[in-house]
């Protein structure tokens, strides 16, 4: 059961930036902290993109598909959209998790994601899997990130 609502959190995940989804995410009205891209296909799954817990914001990984280089960049790219929806710059970035199914391909890729970080690089875990939801997906990343104080 839980691998079952896991897979439909991916799909869903995967449907909406394959749709391009809004970019900017939006407090739910629903459960405080809970921002969504996607709000009604999120809630109908159950999952947020971001939530935020005191200084801390998790945000929920972000697929792609393709060769790895562009995968990598569409990722990034979307995860900097919900990091300055929240006013916060991957320099913020204090945790990384990426999963790959072709960790060879990431490792030669792995440039790609550096600008992003601008030498403010985060705690990282890179961890090859055989598959994610769906087969054509080649990466997915979830962030960590802490608020400055007063924000």
């Amino acid at each position: 059961m839980r691998h079952m609502l896991a897979a439909a959190l991916m799909l869903a995940a995967s449907l909406a930036h394959a749709q391009g989804g809004p970019s900017v995410p939006g407090p739910s009205k629903v459960q405080p902290g809970c921002y969504h891209v996607n709000e009604k296909m999120e809630r109908d799954v159950g999952y947020c993109q971001a939530v935020r817990s005191g200084n801390t914001l998790y945000i929920s990984g972000h697929t792609a598909s393709g060769d790895m280089p562009a995968a990598v960049k569409t990722v990034y790219t979307r995860l900097g959209r919900i990091l300055a929806a929240h006013g916060l710059t991957f320099k913020d970035v204090v945790k990384e998790n990426v999963f790959t199914t072709d960790m060879d391909a990431l490792v030669k890729a792995a440039n790609v994601r550096l600008p992003f970080y601008d030498n403010h690089y985060p705690a990282a875990s890179w961890i090859g899997v055989q598959r994610l939801f769906m087969p054509e997906l080649v990466i997915e990343v979830e962030l960590v990130a802490v608020f400055p104080d007063g924000k």
